[in-house]
């Protein structure tokens, strides 16, 4: 046997690695039966209630009805997404399991005040407290190993170049729908007669904290309506640069 050949016995003890398929030429569904076949109960979907929602809800709950449905509930939503939420649990019977600041508003501004006028630095303190913290700690307590989101590259420019997988510290991240545009969302939506975010009539394109996102005007772009434009990102969808933290 040549130096370097395996024996019969050796090869067969040898751990088989299952080839990936290339996520990027295959279909959302497709991309979604790979991460539930893949994961099994390491897996959750995240939700923020948004404008389009209903779609990733909808998509991965009829695969995996149990999915634990992350709901990161910073206590600054609009009441439209309060009800919106409300409204898609009953009707998809999510496994919704929601995940709030350790501080409250209230104590929030109390003490630091409205984080979110005070510049980028301080929007930052704000995002880490009241969504990057509490994600992590969903992660933790759910035993997650990945993560299914429903980012798209026609989001943004932070978004444009994301892959279908992707690894963000401990958490391998899976994006079914990234490659999917505003004429995509709408014709699932329409099929399956799931509605948009109730905001979406009042010119709003992207919808998370009431003080932070504003309906589209002419001359801005999806990513300006959010955050006064100063940043697109919340901090859910970086690195978040906390060692101890998962995310």
């Amino acid at each position: 046997m040549e130096q370097g050949d395996l024996s019969m016995s050796e090869a067969a003890a040898a751990p088989i690695v299952p080839l990936q398929p290339d996520l990027e030429v295959l279909s959302a569904e497709a991309r979604v039966q790979w991460a539930v076949d893949r994961y099994g109960d390491r897996l959750i979907l995240t939700t923020s209630f948004g404008v389009q929602s209903a779609v990733m809800l909808h998509l991965v709950t009829r695969q995996q009805p149990d999915i634990p449905v992350v709901f990161i509930d910073t206590g600054y939503l609009f009441p439209e997404t309060y009800r919106f939420a409300e409204q898609l649990t009953e009707r998809l019977e999510l496994n919704l399991k929601v995940y709030q600041p350790r501080v409250t508003p209230a104590r929030q501004e109390a003490l630091f005040g409205k984080r979110w006028e005070q510049g980028p630095e301080a929007l930052d303190r704000y995002n880490l407290l009241n969504k990057v913290e509490p994600m992590d700690r969903a992660v933790r307590e759910l035993g997650a190993e990945a993560w299914l989101a429903g980012l798209r590259r026609s989001q943004s420019s932070t978004r444009e170049n994301r892959p279908v997988l992707q690894v963000q510290n401990k958490v391998t991240k899976i994006h079914p729908i990234i490659d999917w545009d505003n004429r995509e969302i709408h014709r699932y939506l329409t099929e399956h007669e799931l509605p948009y975010h109730p905001l979406w009539d009042q010119g709003y394109v992207s919808v998370g904290d009431w003080h932070s996102s504003t309906p589209l005007a002419p001359g801005m772009s999806e990513e300006d309506t959010r955050f006064g434009g100063q940043k697109r990102e919340c901090g859910l969808h970086e690195i978040s640069g906390q060692p101890d933290f998962q995310i």
